[in-house]
């Protein structure tokens, strides 16, 4: 594992070189917006990237949380078992009440996808790690979520003329930011030792400000475009193919900042738990 880290932060760097060299050279200027339009290469991959991750710390949390009792553990499983399936049937029944150009079988592998996820990180990682995993997820997707605050008013301002205005996706975005950085506030400053219970649930709580961020556009009047997949929208080829390659780059150096982060939070813990374990003993090795 420790040699497979620089392997893959070197390839990681040469992705993200490749991915930026697509995003200013290759792709196509847009007629309306010009060379402005590009910052959509870094303002949509960081969004997408942001709600992954933001989706794991809810897994994660709710993992956390359902693991204290073992037959609550059990119980939550199954439900996630049965909330798949029900997706998997509604996605069809009530295909009439999907949004303009939202798939059935994108719902069903949304629902599938998500279920899958819960069962990785319970297979793979004990209580505590769980816990790491949430708080290592929210910290990195804080900080793509502020590309996206960033970069969207950096985007609007030629285009709208404004740098910001009271929309529902931008205040709903701003929202969940909030949510998120009182998390890590909460995990920082706290001391007590229910804080990771606590955070789990503003995690669980916060996570759901991520699907009325999503689908604001589609159920509300905004400002902000329509999806240019699904939603009605439209894009040009060569767009999706060089945005999907920044996302798989945003991806991959997401992945590489949760892995190094993940693994100094372990780490922190354990120095911790042996200097607290130290000092319950004397020189002599007798309990105090």
């Amino acid at each position: 594992m420790k040699k497979a880290f620089p392997i893959l932060g070197l390839l990681t760097a040469a992705f993200l070189s490749y991915a930026l060299y697509q995003a200013l050279v290759v792709a196509p200027q847009e007629q309306t917006m010009g060379d402005v339009q590009r910052i959509f290469y870094y303002h949509v991959p960081s969004a997408w990237t942001a709600f992954l991750l933001f989706a794991i710390n809810f897994l994660a949390s709710v993992l956390y949380l359902v693991r204290r009792n073992p037959r609550t553990d059990k119980v939550a499983s199954g439900v996630v078992i049965a909330l798949a399936l029900l997706t998997c049937v509604g996605a069809y029944v009530f295909k009439s009440y999907l949004p303009k150009d939202v798939y059935p079988s994108s719902v069903v592998t949304t629902g599938i996808v998500i279920a899958g996820i819960y069962f990785l990180i319970r297979k793979y990682f004990s209580e505590q790690g769980t816990d790491i995993l949430a708080l290592t997820t929210a910290e990195v997707g804080v900080v793509f979520c502020t590309v996206v605050l960033v970069t969207g008013p950096l985007w609007a301002r030629p285009v709208w003329g404004i740098w910001w205005t009271w929309d529902i996706r931008l205040t709903s975005t701003l929202v969940l930011w909030l949510i998120y950085v009182s998390y890590l506030v909460l995990r920082r400053f706290s001391s007590s030792g229910e804080t990771p219970v606590l955070a789990a649930a503003l995690a669980v709580f916060g996570a759901l400000d991520v699907p009325l961020v999503y689908f604001s556009i589609w159920f509300f009047r905004t400002q902000h475009p329509q999806p240019v997949i699904g939603g009605g929208g439209s894009i040009d080829p060569r767009m999706l193919r060089v945005l999907l390659i920044n996302w798989m780059a945003f991806l991959c150096f997401a992945v590489l900042v949760c892995w190094s982060r993940y693994r100094l939070e372990r780490m922190q813990r354990d120095v911790e738990e042996t200097q607290a374990l130290e000092a319950l003993l004397e020189p002599g090795g007798r309990v105090r």
